[in-house]
């Protein structure tokens, strides 16, 4: 399952995060969170968990398939 980057990265504005801070907040390692942030594959379980650190619905995060 992939992010989209410009979906996430509004989130994050919105909830006034950085990328340091967006760990934390999800409890989940830095390098994960960057992956989603990049636009790599992640499991369901941490795109939910990053999309609750940000107080949305995980759907408003996922990639549209080409």
């Amino acid at each position: 399952m992939k992010a989209d980057r410009k979906k996430l990265e509004l989130a994050m504005a919105r909830a006034c995060m950085s990328s340091a801070d967006l760990p934390v907040a999800a409890g989940l390692p830095r390098p994960t969170v960057q992956n989603a942030i990049v636009g790599k594959s992640v499991r369901p379980a941490t795109l939910g968990r990053i999309a609750k650190a940000l107080n949305v619905d995980p759907a408003e995060l996922i990639a549209e398939e080409d």
